[in-house]
């Protein structure tokens, strides 16, 4: 299908494919490399490929309970690979502070000193961010992390977590506030952030 595909497109798709299961392919298409890359940083690059093959599994068997009217099809990925990785949140919170622990050891070979402490400052202020994520209640993480790393409005993270928009508002707000203190308050999620007018 050629142009710029929109949610209602997406819609089309998904509906389509209650009577033609081979139409469902487009929407694995179009989604499982960013599902992928979603799960694969949550969980530290293992499980990534389980978590958004398991998302197409679980959504096109359930495709018939699909509602157009509580969100797009694209929150409604997010929302079932994002209960699949609270599924292994044990592992999540596990990389992210093996990552943290990694962050903190120097580097083996200090024969380049400025380039060395620029990648130490770097690695430490990574460091403490994840450390800030797996300190964050499970709730906050999955509506920050949807937001920065799923790319998703405010509007499809509640539709993907099944909350009130307010709701995501009030996560996202607690969730940076501790990133912020971790890193002597700068928010590095920010840039990322699309806006609730993202299409």
């Amino acid at each position: 299908m050629g142009g710029v595909r929109t949610g209602g497109d997406d819609v089309a798709v998904l509906l389509r494919s209650r009577g033609e299961p081979d139409c469902f392919a487009e929407l694995f298409e179009r989604y499982f490399a960013a599902l992928h890359g979603y799960a694969s940083r949550r969980l530290d690059g293992a499980g990534g490929d389980d978590v958004a093959a398991e998302t197409f599994l679980i959504a096109f068997r359930q495709r018939d309970r699909f509602d157009p009217d509580r969100g797009s099809v694209r929150a409604w990925l997010y929302g079932i690979a994002t209960n699949l990785i609270r599924a292994r949140r044990r592992e999540e919170a596990q990389g992210y502070l093996a990552y943290a622990r990694a962050a903190a050891r120097p580097p083996a070979d200090p024969r380049h000193e400025e380039q060395t402490t620029d990648r130490v400052a770097a690695a430490a202020a990574r460091g403490r961010i994840v450390a800030a994520l797996a300190g964050l209640p499970a709730r906050d993480r999955d509506a920050l992390l949807l937001v920065v790393w799923g790319e998703l409005s405010h509007e499809e993270t509640a539709a993907a977590l099944g909350v009130p928009v307010g709701t995501v508002g009030s996560r996202l707000n607690r969730a940076r506030r501790k990133i912020r203190a971790a890193l002597d308050d700068v928010d590095p999620t920010r840039p990322a952030e699309r806006t609730a007018n993202h299409g």
